[in-house]
């Protein structure tokens, strides 16, 4: 997929990394000119400088080209404004945001945001793990957006980990329709064994999401 990112500094640089493994194409804007030319050079990839709240700075990323913008600026409102002119002027299928304020993450959802982000105590967790990075970027929603597919790559930290289906205490509208497991597809059952790489398809209300995915990406203690 093609993919912009938007700001950010150290959050910016793992997520940027995190795609270009998963073989996506990425291009970055960002306003701090010396941070760009650090990215431009660790990365060998398209680098704009400029304000991505700026019409021209994104029309200069060409992100009309872009499936997916994520917007990872300090302020709620740059990260609103960047994601409503990538979808209402650019036409980009999904935009995703970090959202400082726990309380704006239905704000950005009525307003057109695919997928708004909790700083505050999910954004932790996806730096831990990057799968679940690319479980938001790909997840899709349904039904006028009331129902999401999302895609979860178990990790060996994750808790539900060497635990049955049924044990997992999922809410009853929550259904994992299958389960990638090396070459295998599996339809899985409430005795199945959840194992490290699988990777997940999830179904469930929008409303759900960032309670499931918190669920199952949660770490067990150690050992």
């Amino acid at each position: 997929m093609k993919i912009v990112v938007a700001g950010g500094r150290s959050k910016a640089d793992f997520l940027i990394g995190s795609l270009l493994e998963k073989k996506h194409e990425v291009t970055v804007i960002n306003d701090e000119e010396a941070y760009c030319r650090y990215l431009s050079e660790k990365y060998n990839i398209p680098v704009v400088v400029g304000n991505p709240c700026k019409r021209y700075v994104l029309e200069e990323a060409e992100i009309d080209h872009a499936d997916i913008l994520i917007a990872l600026r300090p302020g709620d409102p740059d990260n609103l404004a960047i994601c409503q002119t990538a979808k209402k002027i650019f036409h980009v299928k999904r935009a995703v945001a970090t959202v400082s304020n726990p309380r704006n993450v239905s704000v950005f959802k009525k307003l057109g945001v695919n997928t708004a982000i909790s700083a505050t105590y999910t954004i932790a967790k996806i730096i831990e793990q990057a799968s679940t990075i690319e479980n938001l970027v790909n997840s899709l929603s349904i039904e006028q957006e009331n129902i999401v597919l999302s895609e979860l790559l178990l990790t060996g930290k994750c808790a539900v980990v060497n635990k049955k289906l049924k044990e997992l205490s999922l809410p009853k509208n929550v259904i994992i329709c299958c389960i990638l497991r090396n070459v295998d597809m599996i339809v899985p059952n409430g005795e199945t064994v959840l194992q490290e790489h699988d990777k997940l398809l999830l179904l469930c209300p929008t409303a759900l999401q960032e309670r499931v995915l918190d669920m199952l990406t949660a770490q067990g203690l150690a050992s």
